[in-house]
């Protein structure tokens, strides 16, 4: 009975404790209520207050698209205010660009505005300036192949210039050996990635630019997806660190030779996707593996950067996008141009100044000998035999200088075709772009009408790009497998949101205008470039 009693004494005292202590937080919760409903109060009012009652219905100056998140809001900015609105109109750091620098007066952009466009006109106006107006249907001395890349340049390299031209015409380091050295003075053929402005290194008068187009959307997945591809080669190592120290071995071993880490955009693009491909998949291990979500390559976060999440990262900003309006006018961050940099920053800051380079690309375009299109692809390559390869056909059976044609080459042979290992142990010492295996000793042999035809070199081509396709499909599949499941394919790009698409086209307006125009001489050089008879010389006279 203590117990009990003890019990309910204590029962009582906590009782009256629990009464006592609700009066006080009741009276403090009041005390509180009332201070927060007077703070809500005062910001209601003086919200209200601040509010315009003008017309609504009238656009003013500024627009602001207040975003609630997961609305379709970024649908709304990419498919109507980015075609409606300029990127130099956009207050900076608006919309995805973390907050709102007020700072900025208008007057300021004003000011940048007006010193960037002097900048960027007075660059193209020297850049016309210095454009020959000579007949450019005349195949001169010096042939400069500018390789746009993810174009199908490499096919023409090995499966037509290696048969036209020898070895040892070849320019120093061009293509993919780096940037060009001038100092061979009789060099006839320069096929490289190395932008326009490698022609302030050239003789103008006595140089000949051919060059390939591609439709912009399908070169932005195809520049993607070999960055991919090459960078996950890498991913046999057991981390970065291995891979990067045994890459620093191997090209220790072979000085001289050349891998897709020194070659323009690859140098840039190649080590990004590997340090990105290794961190995805360290996460994914010390998660325990598995997760992955999805089957759409370009959204498998787990294994490779999404492609949303690559088009707007400043890398690709910077050498991905509008990338042939900008190779073609001279001004890629691997220009000879010292003003290049200058320039491409003031024309990414504000887009109508984008014209002026347009200008200057598509003089450019209508100066060069030849201009092909990647979706064009037999009909290009049947031009580029009657135009580029009957001229030096003609050109070369006619020289006594050792420096023609390698005529009699096997077509399809290894010798043409690029020594790949697609095995797993790959390293750079077997680059993506290897040096090409040697040829025989028809490199110093002099052709004549009856070694080689247009025709005959026509039918090369076929042999030779069957081969090369083949040996490029089996080395990407290989490299593929170390990023499973994620596998580029038509259909799982047929399968990517139109918003997606929209936001590339979007963000490569230049090259998109590019490419229309390019179509236009296209299809005028067609009109004028039919193939020609079996050995029939291209006829000089030729109006285009």
């Amino acid at each position: 009975m203590r117990w009990i009693n003890y019990d309910s004494k204590l029962a009582l005292l906590l009782v009256l404790l629990l009464s006592v202590s609700t009066r006080i937080k009741a009276s403090s919760e009041d005390g509180e209520f009332n201070q927060c409903e007077h703070i809500v109060k005062k910001w209601a009012s003086s919200s209200l207050d601040s509010e315009i009652n003008e017309d609504k219905h009238i656009l003013r100056d500024l627009l602001y698209f207040l975003h609630v998140p997961r609305t379709g809001g970024r649908t709304y900015y990419y498919c109507f205010l980015k075609r409606l609105y300029a990127n130099s109109s956009e207050c900076p750091r608006s919309y995805d660009r973390l907050r709102l620098d007020p700072r900025i007066k208008a007057s300021s952009e004003d000011g940048e505005f007006n010193q960037c466009e002097h900048i960027v006109k007075k660059w193209a106006s020297s850049s016309l300036d210095s454009e020959i107006n000579e007949d450019k249907h005349i195949l001169r001395d010096l042939l400069y192949f500018l390789h746009v890349p993810r174009t199908g340049g490499r096919t023409y390299y090995y499966c037509f210039l290696k048969r036209l031209y020898a070895n040892s015409s070849e320019c120093p380091r061009s293509y993919d050996r780096l940037r060009l050295d001038p100092r061979k003075p009789d060099c006839r053929l320069l096929v490289t990635h190395d932008d326009y402005s490698v022609m302030s290194k050239l003789p103008r008068e006595k140089t000949s630019v051919v060059t390939i187009l591609r439709d912009p959307i399908d070169r932005v997945f195809s520049t993607y997806e070999f960055s991919v591809e090459v960078a996950a080669r890498f991913l046999v190592h057991p981390n970065l660190t291995s891979a990067l120290r045994m890459t620093g071995r191997l090209r220790a071993k072979t000085r001289g030779g050349v891998s897709t880490l020194d070659i323009w955009p690859w140098k840039y693009l190649v080590p990004w996707m590997r340090e990105d491909l290794f961190s995805r998949r360290e996460a994914r291990r010390r998660k325990g593996w598995p997760s992955i979500y999805g089957d759409d390559p370009y959204d498998m976060e787990d294994v490779v950067m999404p492609l949303h999440k690559y088009i707007n990262d400043p890398i690709a900003q910077e050498i991905v996008h509008n990338g042939a309006t900008y190779q073609i006018a001279g001004l890629t961050n691997n220009s000879y141009l010292a003003e290049s940099h200058e320039v491409r920053h003031c024309i990414q800051k504000y887009q109508p100044l984008g014209e002026y380079v347009l200008d200057v690309a598509k003089k450019r375009l209508d100066n060069m000998l030849y201009v092909g299109l990647t979706e064009n692809h037999r009909e290009s390559a049947t031009m580029f035999a009657n135009v580029v390869g009957a001229q030096a056909i003609s050109k070369f059976a006619g020289s006594n200088s050792r420096k023609g044609l390698v005529a009699n080459s096997i077509p399809g042979q290894s010798s043409l075709i690029p020594d790949i290992d697609p095995d797993s142990n790959y390293h750079l010492s077997n680059s993506t772009y290897p040096k090409p295996g040697k040829f025989s000793s028809t490199d110093t042999v002099e052709a004549t009408n009856e070694d080689m035809t247009t025709r005959k070199l026509m039918e090369g081509y076929e042999t030779c790009i069957s081969s090369l396709r083949s040996t490029q499909s089996q080395r990407r599949a290989n490299s593929l497998k170390n990023i499973r499941p994620a596998n580029f394919t038509k259909e799982a790009r047929r399968r990517i949101s139109k918003v997606l698409f929209q936001e590339i086209t979007s963000l490569n307006y230049l090259d998109v205008e590019l490419y229309k125009y390019a179509q236009g001489i296209f299809a005028n050089q067609q009109q004028y470039a039919m193939p020609t008879k079996v050995g029939e010389k291209m006829t000089r006279s030729r109006q285009w």
